[in-house]
């Protein structure tokens, strides 16, 4: 009986000895497989394959974007506004346009930049007719409104030719409206006498 016991013995501690080494084995191979994971997640400038480290930064800083809707708008204010919209989406986010609000005026397909001011300019009624019908010397001087401005009316001012004309409404659509009349200094070619000329004929 006692000899029976001691085999058993013998048996049962070969099997926990192994089973120790097993486990001792299994501990290793599972930190050595976490190794790998925890250097690609902790080297995100490495640009392989830890992109989510970048991205979760960018759209915090890439997403949205301010931008400023003033004139004939039922709500006019800054807002911030996801990236890629355009400024029909401004408009719409400020309320739409008034009654008097002159939307036709304005690129509303233009894509939105952040820190842009989209007017919405009033409709001036008869105003543009009168200066369209100004052939004779009385009506020359009429003042032309900036936000409804045609080429062939900006070309009646002195030192504004059709080039710059179109460079005028060009900037007007790209920014969607100019709220100042100062604001076609950035205009290339337009310089400090030309910007006497054109706060003479024009209003905002």
């Amino acid at each position: 009986m006692g000899s029976l016991t001691r085999s058993q013995l013998l048996v049962y501690g070969g099997v926990g000895v192994a089973l120790l080494l097993l486990g001792v084995r299994w501990i290793r191979s599972s930190e050595s497989r976490d190794a790998p994971a925890g250097g690609v997640s902790y080297s995100p400038g490495s640009g392989s394959g830890s992109a989510p480290g970048a991205f979760s930064v960018d759209p915090q800083g890439g997403e949205d974007m301010v931008v400023d809707v003033a004139g004939a708008v039922r709500e006019p204010g800054v807002y911030r506004l996801p990236a890629g919209l355009r400024v029909n989406d401004a408009v719409e986010r400020a309320g739409g346009a008034t009654a008097r609000g002159d939307v036709e005026q304005i690129n509303l397909a233009a894509r939105l930049a952040d820190g842009q001011q989209v007017v919405v300019p009033e409709k001036v009624p008869g105003g543009s007719a009168m200066a369209g019908a100004g052939g004779s010397s009385g009506d020359s001087t009429a003042p032309i409104s900036l936000g409804t401005a045609t080429i062939e009316e900006l070309d009646t001012i002195e030192g504004i030719g059709p080039v710059t004309a179109q460079d005028i409404v060009d900037y007007r659509d790209q920014h969607g409206g100019v709220s100042s009349i100062d604001q076609l200094d950035e205009i290339a070619g337009i310089g400090p006498a030309t910007m006497d000329a054109l706060r003479a004929r024009l209003q905002p």
